[in-house]
C-alpha cells in the first residue's frame, strides 16, 4: 500500500483530534495524574487526588506529562497522535508483513475496512495507551516471525524482548501475555517447541528481566513496598484471578465482538471459518496469525476483568488473517457478508430524518448531521451496486470510503457537541465568571470524575454535600458544579440552588454564589 493511502486515512481523523474535548472518566483522569506527577516530581509511582494509581505503567502518563510541560496545557491534538500514529504503523507493519502472500489489490482495501472496524477505528482517536501497546505487541509478533522464517537482522534477537517489555511498560500484563502465549503455541503447532529458546532465550529474558528490574526499582524508589506490591500484584493477579473492576463471564468477548469489529465482523469471520473448512491453512503466516487470534481470545476470556478495548491485539490480525483467505474463496458467499451491513448502512439518511421526528436530540443539528448519513448511504448502496456487478474489493471500498468521509466531514460538527462529551466549555465558564467577579473557590456536588476538572482550572476541585453547601452560602464565594439529574433527584439540593444564577452544559450545571448573585 502507497504512502499517499496512509496519509489520507491519518487526515480522515485529523479534525476529531483537533474538536474533541476530553471525555471525563479516563482522558481527564490521565491529565490530572500528570499535573499531579510534574507538581510533586514523581516519575515512576502515580497519585489521583493523593490516592495511589498504579494501575497502569508510566509510558503513556510520560506522553501526558510531556505534552504539559512542551506547550503549558494539554493538547488534544498532541495527545491523540499517540493513538493515531500507532494505528496507522501497525496498518503499515501488517501490509509489509502480508506483501509476499497477498496481492496489492487486498491489501489496498484492508487498511480502510480495519479504520472502519468499530473498536479499531475507536481506539485510534481516544487517550488511552491501548492502541500503543498493541503497536509493540505487533512489533513483537512481527520480530519473532522474520527469526522464524530466518529473514531477521542482527538486531532483532534484541529488539523482540525490548518491544514486550515496551509493551508491558505501555499497559501492563496483556503486553507479555500475547507474544509469551501465541509464540509457544505456534511452534507447538509446527512440530518446532523445542526451538523456544532459539526466540525468547536466556539473552532476551535476560533483557526483559532487567529492564522491568529497573523500572520496579525506580517504582520503589518513590512509592514505596505497597504502591510496588498494588502494581505487581493487585492490578495483574487479582485483576486476572477476581478482578475488582470490569468483572465478566467467560463468554463476554463472544458478546462484544460484533460491535468491536463492525460493520465488516460478518466478512472477517466467514472468511476465517470458510478458510478453516477449505483447508487453506498452507502456511506459516496463516497458522500464527491463528494462534494468536485464538490464544489471546482464550486467555483473555479465562482472566476475571474484562473490558471491549482489552481485545485489540486481535483486531489486526483477524482483519489480515481474513484478508489471506478472500483470493482463495468463494465470490457468493462472502458478498452477502458484505451486503448486509451496505443494506443496514444505506437507510441512514432517511433514518436521520426519522429519528429526527421520534427522539429528541439533546443538540442543536447542523447541516452537518443529514450529511454525514447521505455520505454514509451513499457508500453504502455504491457498496450494493458493484455487489451486484460481482465486485467484492470495489464494494468494501466504496462502504469505507463512506465511512471514513463522513467522520472526516462529521468531525466539524463536534465542537458544538463538546459540551456532551466533556468538561471544557463548562470549566472555562466557570473560569471566566470567577475572573471577573474574584471567586476562588470551586467545588462540586460528588459525580464522576469532577475532582480531575483541576486540569483545566489549575486549582483543586472541592466536594460538597447537601449540608456543606449550605454551610458555605452566605458566607463565602465559590462556584459549584452539579448533575442536572442530581438536582433534580435531590429536593435539598434542588431548593438551595433554585433561585441561584447557574448555566447549563449537557448534563450539568453551573452555580454561582457570590454576591452579585441573581
Amino acid at each position: 500500500m502507497k504512502p499517499a493511502k496512509y496519509l489520507l486515512l491519518f487526515l480522515c481523523f485529523v479534525p476529531l483530534l483537533i474538536f474533541r474535548d476530553f471525555t471525563p472518566n479516563n482522558e481527564l483522569k490521565y491529565l490530572s495524574i500528570a499535573d499531579e506527577a510534574l507538581r510533586d516530581g514523581h516519575f515512576f509511582a502515580f497519585w489521583n487526588h493523593g490516592a495511589p494509581y498504579a494501575d497502569k505503567p508510566p509510558l503513556y502518563l510520560w506522553i501526558v506529562m510531556l505534552g504539559k510541560w512542551l506547550s503549558g496545557t494539554h493538547s488534544m491534538f498532541f495527545l491523540g497522535l499517540f493513538s493515531l500514529i500507532p494505528a496507522i504503523i501497525i496498518l503499515r507493519i501488517m501490509d509489509k508483513w502480508v506483501s509476499p502472500f497477498l496481492h496489492e489489490r487486498y491489501r489496498n482495501s484492508i487498511p480502510a475496512m480495519m479504520m472502519t472496524s468499530g473498536l479499531f477505528a475507536g481506539s485510534a482517536i481516544v487517550i488511552r495507551m491501548d492502541m500503543l501497546m498493541c503497536m509493540f505487541i505487533v512489533l513483537a509478533l512481527y520480530t519473532f516471525y522474520k527469526l522464524y522464517t530466518e529473514k531477521g537482522n542482527k538486531y532483532d534477537p534484541i529488539l523482540l524482548p525490548i518491544y514486550i517489555f515496551l509493551a508491558i511498560f505501555t499497559k501492563g500484563p496483556v503486553g507479555i501475555l500475547v507474544p509469551v502465549i501465541s509464540i509457544p503455541v505456534f511452534l507447538w503447532w509446527q512440530g518446532k517447541l523445542r526451538t523456544f529458546g532459539h526466540y525468547l532465550g536466556w539473552k532476551q529474558w535476560g533483557i526483559l528481566l532487567g529492564m522491568c528490574t529497573i523500572w520496579f526499582g525506580c517504582v520503589y524508589m518513590e512509592g514505596g513496598k505497597h504502591y510496588l506490591n498494588n502494581l505487581l500484584f493487585n492490578q495483574t493477579v487479582n485483576r486476572a484471578v477476581d478482578a475488582f473492576h470490569h468483572k465478566a463471564p467467560f463468554w463476554y468477548y463472544l458478546t462484544t465482538i460484533w460491535y468491536s469489529l463492525a460493520p465488516w465482523i460478518l466478512l472477517y469471520l466467514t472468511a476465517i471459518i470458510l478458510g478453516l473448512r477449505q483447508k487453506l491453512f498452507n502456511n506459516d503466516i496463516k497458522r500464527f496469525f491463528l494462534v494468536i487470534i485464538t490464544t489471546t481470545f482464550v486467555a483473555l476470556s479465562v482472566f476475571s476483568g474484562k473490558l471491549d478495548i482489552y481485545m485489540l491485539p486481535v483486531f489486526p490480525f483477524t482483519g489480515y488473517l481474513a484478508g489471506l483467505m478472500l483470493p482463495s474463496l468463494p465470490l457468493r458467499r462472502l458478498q452477502i457478508m458484505i451486503a448486509i451491513p451496505a443494506a443496514i448502512l444505506s437507510v441512514a439518511f432517511p433514518g436521520y430524518f426519522i429519528a429526527r421526528h421520534m427522539v429528541e436530540f439533546p443538540f442543536t443539528p447542523t447541516i452537518l448531521y443529514p450529511l454525514c448519513a447521505f455520505i454514509i448511504t451513499t457508500g453504502s448502496i455504491g457498496a450494493l451496486y458493484f455487489l451486484y456487478r460481482k465486485q467484492l474489493l470495489p464494494a468494501a471500498n466504496s462502504m469505507a470510503a463512506g465511512l471514513l468521509i463522513a467522520v472526516f466531514a462529521g468531525s466539524f460538527a463536534i465542537p458544538a457537541l463538546n459540551p456532551l462529551i466533556g468538561f471544557k466549555a463548562m470549566t472555562d465558564k466557570a473560569a471566566s465568571i470567577a475572573h471577573e467577579r474574584g471567586i476562588e473557590k470551586y467545588c462540586y456536588f460528588p459525580f464522576r470524575s469532577a475532582e480531575n476538572m483541576d486540569a483545566y482550572l489549575n486549582q483543586t476541585v472541592y466536594p460538597l454535600n447537601v449540608n456543606e453547601i449550605r454551610d458555605c452560602i452566605g458566607k463565602e464565594n465559590f462556584i459549584l458544579f452539579a448533575r442536572n439529574k442530581d438536582i433534580k433527584r435531590n429536593p435539598a439540593l434542588y431548593s438551595l440552588t433554585e433561585n441561584t444564577e447557574s448555566y447549563l452544559y449537557g448534563n450539568y450545571r453551573i452555580f454561582v454564589f457570590s454576591p452579585n448573585t441573581k
